[in-house]
């Protein structure tokens, strides 16, 4: 029996990076995957890709801080589907290199709009379809700027602190309705959002100076704590926060 075998889930950002990877590992065990993202091409490549592999996949264009589009992803994946009982919060945005007083109000208020606003928006949507199902789970993609200070990154770090901190609110929330909630918190993994750095030798090898693996993550590495947190092997396992940062944090 597959881990997700008769489970529906919900992944935003679904098109690139740890999206489509999630997206990807879902439908290899057994969930059906609605996807979500702004690219409508790439959610359709993904999507396209998953069921000639023989799943069950289907791709709604829009962005998550439109709070039309997350209503009308939730009701298409129940009525596609029948159910929803994952929802994964990967959707989000990153402004670098900026320091605070560097930073201006559109770029704060655009990051706070998809990383946060938009996993709330989300969240909100999918509750009552879970509920209805008996429970569910709910994995937000984090960072691990939320738990250590990195230089440069304020509003970005403030959307994953107030992520981290909606994750435990919601667990505590909806934990006697059989509902988990719960994040990741990926160091530097090679994503398209971390290709400006990823392809500059210099930068990089400065920033791996600080990562005892001594290397990137993978969008699959991460993939795979995100579909423990999303399986009913961690079933004992709400309001956690999950660093998977190659030991960067332990230090």
């Amino acid at each position: 029996m597959k881990r997700l075998d008769g489970t529906v889930a919900l992944i935003t950002g679904g098109g690139v990076g740890i999206g489509e990877a999630v997206a990807r590992l879902f439908a290899k065990e057994g969930a059906a995957v609605l996807i979500t993202g702004r690219r409508k091409d790439l959610l359709e490549r993904v999507a396209g890709e998953i069921e000639r592999s023989g799943g069950r996949a289907l791709a709604v264009a829009g962005s998550v801080a439109d709070e039309a589009h997350a209503q009308t992803a939730v009701m298409q994946a129940v009525r596609t589907f029948g159910k929803l009982n994952v929802l994964v919060n990967n959707a989000g945005i990153g402004s670098f290199g900026k320091l605070l007083h560097e930073t201006d109000d559109a770029t704060w208020n655009e990051l706070f709009a998809t990383n946060l606003t938009g996993a709330f928006r989300m969240t909100r949507a999918a509750l009552p379809e879970m509920l209805k199902a008996g429970g569910g789970a709910i994995v937000n993609v984090s960072s691990i700027a939320s738990l250590v200070g990195i230089p440069t990154t304020a509003a970005y770090s403030a959307t994953k602190g107030g992520l981290d901190a909606l994750t435990r609110c919601t667990a505590l929330d909806y934990a006697k309705q059989g509902i988990r909630c719960n994040a990741v918190n990926p160091g530097l993994v090679n994503t398209p959002m971390a290709a400006p750095l990823i392809n500059d030798p210099a930068r990089l090898a400065q920033a791996m100076a600080a990562y005892p693996l001594g290397r990137p993550g993978t969008p699959e590495e991460v993939a795979k704590l995100v579909l423990y947190l999303a399986s009913d092997e961690s079933s004992w396992v709400t309001g956690g926060v999950f660093p998977i940062d190659g030991g960067m944090t332990a230090q």
